[in-house]
């Protein structure tokens, strides 16, 4: 039942707008009270969360959205829906920026940057060292980001007041276990740069390198025992497992120009997406929210971690050396055949003939860079990168319209923003 006390209501599908006269001096605002409805005045919702909000700014006008429905429906509002597709026009044609999707959650990012330093311990000045090095280089720290705004996401429906200790543990256990898996790559890649700083191993060595990344993968796993929630250990474990198994696949399939895009997306949900779905997943499980929740968080992570990974596969071919930080078409030059490879092999014999020779003959790596491209590589795999961004929006109806929901969109459309 709603009772309202405004001169004007308007209804449509899913959605419930009282439309107020303009506030004039002392007059009082638009009000109504419902059972098991939440109020929300537009104007509060003002902010520009990824281009789109629930409604132009009015003043007088109220949005109402009811909650009375279980956590674990799916969604159906119309204003959610205006936000559901990745291909949608957005209010705002200026690009996303990653700082203002974070904003939400910058006072839990500044603990745990805090923390970061403290939870590696001081016992050996080496890898205290090694360790400021890579923490100081910055990032986006996208990983734990998404912990926060999941675990902020779902405490809502859990009705919590704020994050428990858990949460935070574990988004500083993720930020450790990625950095140790750049440390192993970087050696494996034998990269000199991450992020404009020198990498550990020309600092340190090879050695003390691989000895660092050991030593923060021991570490995570340490305090991830000390949470004492076996279903997080065993999906946390895991994603060190899949880094390995990662590797071991894309190293055994160098060179094959009949590999298939399944295993290229098996290979990059290990090397990748596995962090991300089980960092969403884990999240929601600390918020102790239902299983079907969990698991469409863990969808989340997945879907978004694939779309991320073939999109920077993507931008190898189009950006510059200055861009990427090192060579363009460096993957395609090192054997490792990504989505726009793949698809354009589907249509050029040429370029199977190309790299079948590894890139022998002088110039063959620009000629087979260029065939990617004319031959709708980039295309096809642009249309990948949609269709799993597309997968990820959707697995989000589950949670209630927040700040929270809007930045974990944002960070979809924002990926894709990034081959626009």
């Amino acid at each position: 039942m709603v009772s309202l006390a405004c001169p004007n209501a308007e209804f449509s599908v899913g959605r419930l707008e009282l439309l107020g006269a303009r506030r004039s001096s002392g007059s009082s605002r638009c009000c109504f009270s419902a059972d098991g409805v939440q109020v929300r005045n537009i104007l509060r919702w003002g902010r520009n969360y990824v281009g789109q909000s629930f409604g132009r700014r009015h003043k007088g006008i109220c949005s109402v959205v009811s909650l009375a429905q279980s956590p674990d429906a799916t969604l159906n509002l119309n204003a959610i829906d205006s936000l559901s597709s990745v291909n949608g026009t957005s209010d705002s044609s200026s690009p996303i920026s990653v700082s203002s999707l974070l904003e939400v959650v910058s006072d839990d990012m500044e603990t745990l940057n805090n923390n970061l330093l403290s939870i590696v311990g001081s016992e050996n000045p080496v890898l205290v060292s090694a360790a400021q090095q890579i923490f100081s280089a910055g990032g986006k720290r996208l990983r734990p980001a998404l912990v926060f705004l999941v675990s902020r996401a779902t405490a809502k429906i859990a009705g919590l007041q704020d994050l428990t200790l858990q949460h935070r543990r574990l988004a500083e256990i993720i930020e450790m276990i990625h950095t140790a898996s750049l440390i192993h790559d970087d050696v494996l890649d034998d990269s000199g740069l991450r992020r404009g700083k020198e990498t550990i191993h020309q600092i340190y060595g090879t050695r003390v390198a691989v000895l660092t990344g050991d030593f923060m993968f021991a570490q995570s796993s340490w305090y991830l025992a000390n949470l004492e929630n076996l279903e997080v250990i065993k999906l946390i474990s895991q994603v060190i497992k899949d880094f390995a198994s990662g590797e071991i696949k894309q190293a055994s399939s160098l060179f094959n120009c009949d590999l298939p895009l399944e295993d290229y997306l098996i290979k990059s949900y290990y090397k990748t997406a596995s962090l991300i779905s089980a960092s969403t997943k884990g999240a929601a499980i600390f918020s102790g929210v239902s299983s079907s929740i969990c698991e469409q968080m863990f969808e989340y992570g997945k879907n978004l971690g694939l779309s991320f990974q073939v999109v920077d596969d993507i931008l190898d071919f189009t950006q510059s050396e200055e861009q990427l930080g090192k060579p363009a078409g460096s993957d395609l030059a090192n054997g490792n055949l990504t989505a726009p490879v793949i698809f354009a092999l589907e249509q050029e014999p040429m370029l199977r003939e190309i790299i079948d020779s590894e890139f022998s003959e002088p110039g063959s790596l620009d000629t087979a860079i260029e065939l990617v491209s004319k031959c709708g590589g980039i295309k096809r795999a642009q249309d990948l990168a949609k269709e799993k961004a597309d997968l990820a929006i959707r697995s989000l109806q589950c949670l209630p319209p927040s700040e929270f929901r809007f930045s974990l969109e944002g960070v979809v459309k924002y990926n894709l923003q990034r081959i626009d």
